[in-house]
């Protein structure tokens, strides 16, 4: 009887779970249509985001041949270390000429400064005139003096300036010196990426900046790396350039025609600050990322937006 039952019902009770499959399968569509629009239309994200470091390019302030690199390319250094030498032989004679210039100087002024002395002890015998003389005699002494003085520091500080030290914390970058090569005053030789100032440079779409405030965290993924890095906005650029302010030959104003229809955000550059690298993450200038803004990028995330980012991070 319990079977004549099921027979009579079954037709029924197959449309109600084609129903019901019906209706997870369209719940589970809208619940993934929502997610994906306000994870890509509505949440402040892009994929265009750079890592970006501050370069310093190190040039030498005197000039001659280089005669010992201590570094290879891409060594780390810190600051202080000796990057490259140049020849101090010039400079070590010109420090000993200096040095002899002053001590002939203090004896010059010595014997000047007695000669007023005692002159002006015979103020009766010698004339106002002659004890001016020699009192301006030995103040030229004294002044110069100071000059041979002037000369020896400036000596020293070039002697010191032969041996080129690196002056931040960083990895010695795209080395092309070589022993015997001639350094020229104020010319870049070596340039140094500084290890202390990493950050990410996040090219937001328009749109999605009234989502974005100074302070708010922020979700940085490596295109390499599986482990987020954590930070927070620092600034937000406040103009980008516009193609149409350029003047042509004429001097008068040069606007690129657009249809009307087609309207394509500007991206915005906003500089995220890095709060903390995952032990194992290599930062170089120049990698690509994505970077998500807003609550969300602190929160955990769901087994759906993990989908979503490791279907990102393959396309």
């Amino acid at each position: 009887m319990r079977a004549g039952w099921l027979n009579a019902r079954w037709p029924l009770l197959r449309a109600l779970g084609r129903g019901a499959a019906t209706l997870a399968m369209v719940a589970l569509a809208i619940l993934l249509i929502g997610a994906l629009w306000q994870r890509y239309m509505l949440a402040p994200w892009t994929r265009d985001g750079r890592v970006r470091a501050e370069v310093v390019d190190v040039a030498p302030e005197v000039a001659g041949t280089i005669v010992d690199i201590p570094v290879h390319d891409n060594q780390l250094v810190r600051k202080g270390d000796v990057l490259f030498v140049i020849d101090p032989v010039r400079f070590r004679i010109a420090q000993a000429q200096a040095r002899a210039a002053v001590a002939a100087a203090r004896d010059e002024q010595a014997l000047k400064r007695s000669d007023a002395q005692r002159r002006q002890g015979l103020a009766g015998v010698v004339s106002d005139a002659e004890q001016e003389r020699f009192r301006s005699t030995a103040s030229v002494a004294s002044a110069q003096l100071d000059a041979a003085a002037a000369a020896l520091d400036l000596a020293n500080l070039n002697l010191e300036r032969s041996v080129i030290r690196a002056p931040v914390n960083g990895y010695v970058t795209n080395l092309r010196l070589r022993v015997g090569d001639y350094a020229t005053v104020g010319q870049p030789r070596v340039a140094v990426i500084d290890t202390d100032s990493f950050w990410i440079s996040g090219y937001f779409e328009e749109t999605k900046l009234a989502r974005i405030q100074e302070g708010d965290p922020a979700r940085i993924k490596l295109m390499g790396y599986a482990s987020p890095l954590a930070g927070h906005v620092e600034t937000i650029a406040r103009g980008i350039n516009d193609r149409n302010s350029a003047p042509n030959a004429y001097g008068l104003q040069d606007v690129n025609p657009v249809f009307t229809w087609v309207r394509l955000a500007q991206r915005i550059p906003v500089r995220v600050r890095i709060d903390a690298v995952p032990a194992g993450i290599v930062l170089a200038a120049g990698m690509t990322c994505t970077v998500s803004v807003g609550e969300e990028a602190g929160r955990p995330r769901s087994l759906l937006d993990r989908a979503l980012a490791r279907l990102e991070s393959r396309i």
